[in-house]
């Protein structure tokens, strides 16, 4: 599974690198996106380069994709031949609009160490999980905002590690209808969403787009679950209310 920008990629990962082009508060398309260029930030400064930049890897058009109008990603490959510990960015060079000057778009990300821990016990602790906003009007569509916390003593190297734990971990969703007089009773009939992978993270924060306009009025059922090692962790069930 690939990682998103802010999620601690290590060498040897597989990277989404993504970028969200709006015209007056709409997704647009750009003409075309000509290449993806990613600079390795170096102690070694000069005048000419007073920043250290270095550039490492050049992403060509064919490999960029557009996931939905708007929305680019690529992805790449953290290989040790060419990756280090350090920051870098990705600079993205677009034609905006048909015959106009070439643009570019920088945006950053850090490659982080290994991020190894020993303990004299498993993972035994867990997580706190909460989402805004619970109340959504009918034919809305949002992102929910998950926040992970972990639910550990306050010890810094332990709560460090849970912290990372967060942020590298699968988190997934589901959504079902509340269980009413007038509703089947049968669970699989309310699930409206499934355990699907929350995709968009940042740190501890996971960003779930939920369309309603096709869901009913009503109060729902909302839960999450993460996966990490051989631990399964689903949370209490919380509710949205779509009015």
């Amino acid at each position: 599974m690939s990682k998103e920008r802010f999620q601690n990629p290590v060498v040897g990962d597989e990277l989404k690198l993504r970028v969200f082009a709006y015209n007056s508060n709409n997704y647009r398309n750009f003409n075309s996106v000509t290449k993806v260029e990613i600079y390795a930030f170096d102690d070694e400064k000069t005048a000419a380069n007073p920043d250290g930049r270095r550039l490492v890897q050049t992403i060509e058009s064919a490999d960029v994709s557009l996931d939905s109008t708007g929305q680019y990603s690529t992805s790449v490959i953290l290989e040790q031949a060419v990756y280090t510990i350090g920051r870098y960015s990705d600079v993205w060079t677009v034609e905006v609009e048909s015959g106009e000057t070439e643009a570019q778009i920088e945006n950053s990300f850090e490659i982080f160490p290994d991020l190894w821990f020993t303990s004299p016990v498993p993972v035994v602790y867990g997580f706190d999980f909460s989402f805004r906003p619970n109340k959504i009007r009918q034919g809305s569509k949002n992102y929910l905002i998950i926040d992970i916390t972990p639910n550990v003593p306050k010890t810094s190297d332990l709560n460090r590690y849970y912290q990372n734990l967060a942020i590298v971990s699968p988190l997934k969703v589901s959504i079902e209808q509340e269980c009413g007089e007038c509703l089947p009773a049968e669970q699989d009939l309310r699930l409206v969403v499934d355990c699907e992978l929350v995709e968009l993270r940042e740190k501890c924060v996971g960003y779930y787009y939920l369309d309603t306009t096709e869901m009913d009025c009503g109060i729902y059922n909302v839960w999450f679950q993460m996966d990490f090692g051989d631990t399964v962790h689903i949370s209490d069930k919380q509710q949205i209310q779509i009015y």
